[in-house]
């Protein structure tokens, strides 16, 4: 099974694996190295170095998938991308039997003797766990949670003793691999509450060091916001604080992510006018982008009206705001005066 090749939103180059071949991806201009980033990215580089495997966990939309490709560049190892799957069983992440082999060989060099000898062994594919480990690559294993607790168990002698346990096919191998010592793995995951996910297993996060990662301060949504749009900072800053305000006055504390912010800032960018609720194509899209008021949600959801309102709100927020820059100025002004005279 190839690995996914996707692109890497880092600072330096990266290789991505895709089957035998190492895919070499140029530097990106829209990562964000905040001193929050750089600070997570030196303890799980740490971590790395140690030999332990890393575990970004928090809510949906704070970056992890995106911190663990910046990570994993740091490393100079060519990077194999593994997305959790509810299907996938053990033998989706270390091969599997793909076929047999058998061979005949037919001796007839006295006429009158003929001698067969017929040979045959099971073929072994390996995937991507299984690669990783022989060669020495790197592994992201993006919302491993997602995969069911069973599939992940032979990550547990990989991590603890450095051995990853294969089948024995037909009496052939020895049953195990030992594992490259510049093998390297780092995992992601949403909190366990959320949809489609499982609770995983005690001994496998016991053999990894965790780093929750939660939401970026607000200079860091700003910078990320306006490098993903290419819009200014400071319109960027005002959708920014907009997304805050709804985590904060809205039912839950977890939405809307930041990818809401950039997908209302690409639009703005794309459209053209002021995030403010004036604009009725930007007022709409708040609604449509941060709104998800739907049957069956107990809380609520986060409604127009509120939106509207929390919209409203800055507008009044930034109104105030330039009123006292501009008093502020004209005491300025006036001081020069009469200082001057």
């Amino acid at each position: 099974m190839n690995a996914a090749v996707l692109s890497a939103l880092d600072g330096g180059r990266h290789e991505l694996s895709s089957g035998d071949a190492s895919i070499s991806m140029g530097p990106s201009e829209a990562f964000v190295n905040s001193p929050m980033v750089q600070s997570i990215t030196e303890r799980a580089l740490a971590y790395l170095g140690a030999g332990y495997a890393v575990h970004f966990c928090g809510p949906a939309g704070t970056g992890k998938t995106t911190l663990a490709f910046h990570v994993a560049t740091q490393l100079g190892r060519p990077t194999v991308l593994i997305h959790g799957d509810h299907e996938f069983g053990s033998s989706d992440l270390i091969g599997r039997e793909s076929g047999y082999h058998k061979s005949r060989v037919v001796d007839n060099y006295i006429a009158s003797v003929v001698k067969l000898e017929e040979e045959g062994r099971a073929l072994w594919m390996d995937n991507r766990i299984t690669a990783a480990c022989r060669l020495g690559h790197t592994i992201i294993y993006d919302e491993f949670n997602r995969s069911k607790p069973e599939a992940n168990n032979p990550l547990l002698s990989v991590l603890s003793e450095g051995v990853l346990n294969l089948p024995k096919l037909h009496g052939r191998g020895e049953g195990y691999l030992n594992v490259h010592p510049q093998f390297r793995a780092i995992f992601t995951s949403n909190p366990a509450e959320y949809a489609g996910v499982f609770r995983a297993q005690d001994a496998l996060l016991d053999r990894m060091i965790t780093i929750h990662v939660g939401y970026c301060d607000r200079d860091t949504e700003v910078a990320i916001t306006a490098s993903r749009s290419g819009l200014d900072g400071r319109r960027a800053g005002k959708i920014v604080d907009l997304v805050r305000l709804c985590r904060s006055e809205g039912p839950d504390q977890n939405f809307p992510t930041l990818r809401g912010s950039i997908a209302l800032a690409r639009v703005l960018a794309s459209h053209g006018g002021e995030p403010d609720a004036k604009n009725q194509v930007f007022a709409g899209t708040c609604r449509d982008v941060l709104g998800y008021s739907y049957p069956g949600r107990s809380d609520g959801g986060l409604s127009s009206a509120l939106i509207d309102r929390l919209l409203r709100r800055l507008d009044a927020d930034a109104a105030e705001v330039a009123a006292a820059s501009g008093e502020a100025r004209r005491d300025r002004k006036a001081a020069r005066s009469n200082g001057g005279g």
